[in-house]
């Protein structure tokens, strides 16, 4: 039996637990507060900052894995090249997870080293360089720490007067050491998507057809799959995501996100992990969810193929207000709904707008998205 250590325990990482003890594997639950999401269903759990490197050597030392998988960017990372040479798979590799925990390198390596199509940037680590960089760049321009998740510390900045408000939040918002932001083009596109793509041991890369997605502040509220895409785009998309997977190295799902132009497609980000918008997967879109894949890829399982088989929508379950317990939920009137889901994340407490639980609709491929994406998003306001 292969013992997984999992780095960050929230409802990614929950889903990525439950595939995994599907197929008989022993997973430790690691993140920096108890009872975490994925704590709930692992065999044990260990409670520690990820940043701190001598608490994670610790661990790994104690439980003795044959695997490590992150879920969360703000690790130690340097410490997981030690593990590395010591015999210990990391997944995808150390060298994706060090790279894609810092939008700097990430963004250096897509642009500079692979020639991708990307926003304009520049980068600052004071007020006074932020405003030069945001001359070069022009306005409006995002602006964004390059260490952190869910959309923490970004803002659109449309004029001058705006870029301190931005400068402190995004420095607010940074996780980790670095203390650095990213200023880039505004990008005006017509949509933005993720295109999973699979990595393997023993086998090519492959891709799940294109997630639409939403986002508020650069934090993800509803998803649906499929999405249209022209096929000149999403080839486009395909070999950009195979180019940067591939020098990243390593076996995972990863979670590459783009913007769609009158022009083409544009590479934003990517994540070497479960995607937040690739939930829609357990809406029976696709024969395997994200989960189940990053588990057949991180244990060289194989992977026959990836079909889609339903339209399928999901939509966040956002908290209301402040609570230090788990909030209580109605469940009634989204399950009088038929094919339609509800999970659960079962974080222990809430605050403003945290992620609860998430409402996955799904149906006929002929129908199409449109309706099933207004039907999670009136449900999930039902529940919280």
């Amino acid at each position: 039996m292969k013992k997984i250590l999992l780095l960050g325990s929230g409802e990614l990482g929950k889903e990525f637990v439950i595939a995994a003890k599907r197929a008989g594997a022993y997973v430790v639950a690691c993140d920096r507060y108890d009872n975490a999401p994925a704590m709930q269903v692992a065999d044990e759990r260990e409670v520690f900052p990820m940043l701190d490197g001598d608490a994670l050597a610790a661990a790994v030392e104690k439980h003795r894995p044959d695997i490590i998988v992150p879920e969360i960017e703000a690790i130690r990372t340097e410490k997981l090249f030690e593990f590395e040479r010591q015999g210990i798979q990391v997944t995808p590799s150390a060298k994706a997870v060090n790279y894609t925990m810092n939008r700097k390198a990430i963004r250096d390596l897509a642009a500079r080293d692979l020639g991708l199509r990307t926003a304009r940037y520049r980068y600052a680590t004071t007020f006074e360089a932020l405003e030069e960089a945001s001359r070069e760049i022009g306005f409006p321009c995002v602006i964004k720490p390059l260490m952190s998740s869910s959309g923490h510390g970004q803002s659109v900045v449309r004029e001058p007067g705006g870029l301190r408000q931005a400068f402190d939040d995004a420095m607010a918002g940074s996780r980790g050491d670095v203390k650095e932001v990213i200023v880039e083009e505004f990008i005006r596109f017509n949509a933005e998507f993720t295109l999973l793509t699979v990595t393997q041991k023993n086998g090519p890369t492959l891709f799940c057809p294109p997630i639409g997605h939403v986002q508020v502040g650069g934090d993800y509220r509803e998803s649906w799959q499929p999405f249209q895409l022209s096929e000149k785009n999403l080839r486009e998309a395909q070999d950009m995501a195979r180019k940067v997977t591939g020098a990243l190295t390593g076996a995972g799902i990863w979670g590459v996100e783009f913007f769609v132009a009158d022009d083409g497609v544009i590479f934003s980000e990517l994540s070497p992990r479960p995607h937040d918008t690739g939930m829609v997967t357990l809406a029976h879109t696709t024969n395997l969810s994200e989960f189940e894949l990053h588990f057949r890829a991180v244990m060289g399982l194989p992977i026959a193929g990836i079909h889609l088989e339903h339209a399928g929508a999901s939509a966040v379950v956002l908290a209301k207000e402040d609570t230090s317990c788990p909030p209580e939920y109605n469940l009634k009137d989204a399950l009088l709904e038929d094919r339609t889901r509800v999970r659960i994340f079962g974080k222990p407490d809430a605050h403003k707008g945290r992620r609860m639980g998430v409402v996955l609709c799904y149906g006929d491929l002929a129908d199409g998205t449109d309706v099933l994406r207004e039907r999670a998003k009136r449900l999930a306001a039902t529940v919280l």
